[in-house]
């Protein structure tokens, strides 16, 4: 997906007023698509960090998501990026998509859970994810997490990704393409509640598939990081009753050379301030210290674990780089 913008890394800026020299830090985040709870939740974390944190201009950019924000803060296109737990580790450590190169990132904050949701109309009598064989889907955009974990879902159930074809769409896009019936199941990874598809509930009945205890049990043993979660009943219109899925935690990564004392007066203001974030997504209340360490899929930045100390909580040996 084309950015908004294209912000270097981290730009200082010398804003000159009289003799004095004010230095402006630019922080850009990359964020997702405009359909999903990235931008939003990024665009919240911007308005706190340029309010409260002294010297600091930050910047919310639609990306195409997980893996091409991990791309983009090791380039140094971005310095922060909001990003699937599992595509964390694939990046960290060179794995799957990232093709042997450990990319140069590191845990600032723990965000909020994913769950999976596979999304297909009701009139199309679709129910296990099995039927996808010969159909028109989408799993999600080039470069975003839904498509990565959609692709370790598929290959753990030995479904071939050549089956069935792919347009591999955004989430509006697909919302969209499933309400013009040019695609038969669209598949999210995000937060419950997600604007893509509570717009297309109101116009469409729709099934979300759910997961057999077999089934669940291949994808639990394909990927470690991912976790049995229930999507709740209700949040959706006309699905009634709680649907079992797969659910992974997101993370926002930073560069792994950010300075430590920039780091640690972002994380401050996010936590602290973390009431308005809660007031852009209900899904922030899950962006605490405590989570940061309970959940973290790849080892904390120097900057992460000072302010951890301060607030008296114990770092594991695993999260310090």
């Amino acid at each position: 997906m084309k950015r908004v913008s294209i912000i270097l890394s981290l730009c200082v800026v010398l804003a000159l007023a009289g003799p004095a020299a004010a230095k402006i830090t630019f922080v850009s985040i990359g964020t997702g698509g405009t359909g999903g709870i990235y931008y939003p939740y990024g665009g919240g974390v911007a308005e706190i960090w340029s309010k409260y944190v002294k010297g600091v201009k930050a910047v919310a950019e639609v990306t195409g998501a997980s893996v091409e924000n991990v791309k983009l803060a090791h380039k140094g296109e971005t310095v922060i990026g909001e990003v699937m737990g599992d595509v964390a580790v694939a990046g960290y450590n060179g794995l799957s998509k990232f093709k042997g190169k450990k990319h140069n990132i590191l845990s600032m904050a723990i965000m909020y859970p994913n769950l999976l949701q596979i999304v297909a109309l009701k009139k199309s009598g679709i129910t296990n994810i099995e039927q996808v064989t010969g159909k028109n889907i989408s799993t999600g955009s080039p470069g975003s997490g839904t498509n990565f974990m959609a692709e370790v879902v598929l290959k753990a159930l030995g479904i071939p990704l050549d089956s069935f074809k792919d347009s591999r769409l955004s989430f509006t896009e697909s919302a969209n393409a499933l309400k013009d019936g040019t695609i038969d199941i669209g598949t999210w990874s995000v937060g419950p509640g997600t604007s893509s598809i509570l717009d297309l509930a109101t116009t469409h009945d729709i099934n979300i598939i759910s997961f057999t205890p077999d089934q669940t049990k291949k994808i639990l043993e394909a990927n470690k990081t991912y976790s049995s979660v229930d999507l709740a009943g209700g949040v959706y219109r006309g699905v009634d009753k709680a649907v079992p899925t797969i659910g992974v935690w997101n993370v926002m990564i930073c560069q792994k050379s950010l300075d430590a004392d920039l780091v640690y007066k972002l994380v401050k203001a996010l936590y602290e301030h973390n009431d308005y974030l809660r007031k852009i997504h209900p899904s922030a209340a899950y962006t605490t210290p405590e989570n940061a360490v309970k959940y973290s899929p790849i080892p904390l930045h120097p900057g992460t674990i000072k302010y951890l100390k301060e607030k008296g909580i114990t770092v594991p040996a695993k999260l310090v780089p």
